[in-house]
């Protein structure tokens, strides 16, 4: 089984490109992940994990994540390899995005334009009531 989930910030905002081939988008950035552990006295450690998303995903990444934004990616990993112009072997490992998600709380800065758009859509509704703190929930 191949499954992998991060959870880490974006480094830089996502790169889009399209496929030559039949146009395709292609999402491509690179994700800081905190190591779980440090030792005594020592800043904890991150790894800088490249994510590729394609079709609606990347989509999805390209138009809501931006350098900085706590983010939650559920993908696969991949190798692939090719030879450069110089004829030397390269090789790239890569986590391809099959689910994406915003994973920053409501208090760490600005909403995203998904989750701003969303909530001034459910603030006109008359439905819902929006409140501007959750300080006065009972749990």
């Amino acid at each position: 089984m191949n499954k992998v989930i991060l959870m880490g910030r974006l480094t830089r905002d996502p790169e889009v490109r399209y496929t030559q081939t039949n146009n395709t988008l292609v999402a491509s950035f690179s994700l800081a992940v905190n190591r779980r552990f440090a030792r005594p006295g020592e800043e904890r450690q991150a790894d800088f994990i490249n994510i590729v998303a394609w079709n609606k995903t990347g989509e999805f990444c390209s138009k809501y994540f931006k350098k900085g934004q706590q983010v939650s990616i559920i993908g696969r990993i991949q190798t692939r390899s090719w030879d450069d112009e110089n004829g030397q072997k390269r090789y790239a490992t890569e986590v391809i995005a099959e689910e994406a998600y915003f994973a920053d709380s409501k208090r760490d800065g600005e909403a995203s334009g998904f989750e701003s758009t969303f909530g001034e859509s459910v603030a006109q509704s008359a439905e819902f009531q929006v409140t501007a703190s959750d300080d006065d929930l009972p749990f």
